[in-house]
C-alpha cells in the first residue's frame, strides 16, 4: 500500500479543473455516485476522470488516490466537497430499509450481512471499524480516529479515508447503500443502518437495573442471562490500540459484575445447584476475585457441601499468599467463619447485588 507521495510522482497540480474536483471528493471518502451528485455530472463521467486521474499521476488504485489526495494537501481533515443533504438523506432512507447488518464486539470482531460473515481485512483497519462501533453514532474526527487506534505511534501517511474507504466496500459487499458517512464533524456509522451487540449490551443493564429496583428477582436474572448470551470470548479479542484495550478491559469487568449479579439472585431464590457450576468456571477464569470465591463458598455451603465450600476458602488464601502476598480480604474472612460456625443462613449476599452491574 502506498504510504506517502513520492517526489517523482505529480502533483494535483498536473490535472484539469474537474479531475482536481474528483480527485479531493475520492479523498474525501466520497462514492462515484456521491461525487456525481456533488458535481452535477453523470456517473460515467466521474468514472473516466478518475481513470484519467490514476494514469496522469502513476497510482495503482482508488485507495492510493485518497492517500495522493491528503499527502498533496489537496484535502485536509473537515474540508472538502460533500454530497448533498438530499443524496445524504436517500442513503439514510435505503440503509434503513435495507436489510440490518450485525457488529458483535463481545468477542472477536465479527460482522454479518444477511447472515453471512464479512471479510474485513487486517486488524489495524478492523480496530476503525470498532472505533466507529462504539461511538455509538457519535461522529469521530481523523485524529481522533488515529489516537484511539494507533495512540502514541501514528501511521507514516494518514491511512484512516483508506481504511474507511476499503470498509465501506467490504461492508457494503457489492449489494445496499454505504453505512459509513462522513459529515462535517468526522466519520460515523449510519444511524439505524448497523446492530452493535454493546449497544444492546447496554440497553440490557439498563433493563437489569429496573427490575432489580423494582424487586423483580426472576426479571432480573432472565435479563442477566440474555446479556451474558451475548459474549463470545474476550470482548474485542486481538484488536490493537488504546481504545481497544480501555474497552476490553471495562467489558470483561461488565460481564463478572452481570455474572455475580445474577448469581446473587440465583442464591437469594435458593437455586444453589445452578449457580454453582458456572461460580466454579469463573471463579477458576478469574481465582484473584475475592467476592466470586465467597459467593461459590456460599453457594456450596447452602447445597450442604461445607467441605468443598472451606476448601475454596483454603485454595483462594494460597493463591492469594502466593501471587500478590496479601492474606484473604474481609469478605472471604467473613464467609469462612460464618460457615465454621454452622450459620443456617450463611453469609448473605451483600449490598452489591444491587449495584455490581451498573453503568
Amino acid at each position: 500500500m502506498p504510504t506517502t507521495a513520492t517526489t517523482d510522482r505529480p502533483d494535483a497540480t498536473a490535472l484539469g479543473r474537474q479531475e482536481r474536483q474528483v480527485l479531493s471528493a475520492v479523498g474525501c471518502g466520497l462514492g462515484d455516485d456521491e461525487i456525481a451528485d456533488a458535481l452535477a455530472v453523470p456517473e460515467d463521467t466521474v468514472a473516466e476522470l478518475l481513470a484519467r486521474i490514476l494514469v496522469k499521476l502513476g497510482l495503482r488504485d482508488r485507495a492510493a488516490a485518497i492517500v495522493h489526495a491528503f499527502d498533496c494537501g489537496l484535502v485536509a481533515p473537515g474540508r472538502g466537497p460533500r454530497a448533498r443533504p438530499a443524496s445524504r438523506t436517500v442513503a439514510v432512507r435505503a440503509a434503513e430499509s435495507a436489510p440490518r447488518m450485525g457488529i458483535s464486539l463481545l468477542g472477536p470482531l465479527q460482522v454479518r450481512r444477511d447472515g453471512r460473515l464479512l471479510r474485513l481485512g487486517h486488524l489495524r483497519q478492523q480496530a476503525v471499524l470498532a472505533v466507529l462501533a462504539l461511538g455509538a453514532g457519535r461522529p469521530l474526527g481523523q485524529q481522533e480516529l488515529l489516537d484511539d487506534v494507533w495512540g502514541v505511534e501514528p501511521p507514516v501517511a494518514n491511512v484512516v479515508p483508506v481504511y474507511i474507504y476499503r470498509l465501506r466496500k467490504a461492508l457494503c459487499d457489492g449489494a445496499g447503500p454505504a453505512v459509513i458517512e462522513r459529515g462535517p464533524r468526522g466519520y460515523q456509522l449510519v444511524p439505524g443502518a448497523v446492530d452493535v451487540d454493546v449497544a444492546r449490551l447496554e440497553e440490557l443493564v439498563t433493563g437489569i437495573g429496573k427490575a432489580d429496583r423494582a424487586g423483580e428477582p426472576l426479571e432480573t436474572v432472565r435479563l442477566c442471562t440474555r446479556a451474558l448470551d451475548l459474549f463470545r470470548g474476550e470482548p474485542l479479542a486481538g484488536l490493537p490500540g488504546p481504545l481497544a484495550e480501555l474497552e476490553r478491559l471495562r467489558l470483561v469487568e461488565r460481564r463478572i459484575a452481570l455474572v455475580q449479579r445474577k448469581l446473587e439472585w440465583q442464591l437469594r431464590l435458593g437455586q444453589e445447584a445452578e449457580a454453582i457450576a458456572e461460580l466454579f468456571a469463573l471463579s477458576a477464569a478469574h481465582p484473584l476475585n475475592e467476592p466470586l470465591a465467597a459467593m461459590l463458598m456460599r453457594a456450596l455451603y447452602r447445597g450442604g457441601r461445607q467441605a468443598d465450600a472451606l476448601l475454596v476458602f483454603e485454595r483462594a488464601r494460597r493463591r492469594l499468599a502466593d501471587d500478590l502476598g496479601v492474606p484473604p480480604s474481609g469478605v472471604l474472612r467473613r464467609a469462612h467463619r460464618m460457615i465454621l460456625r454452622g450459620d443456617e443462613a450463611g453469609p448473605g449476599p451483600g449490598p452489591s447485588a444491587g449495584t455490581a452491574a451498573g453503568p
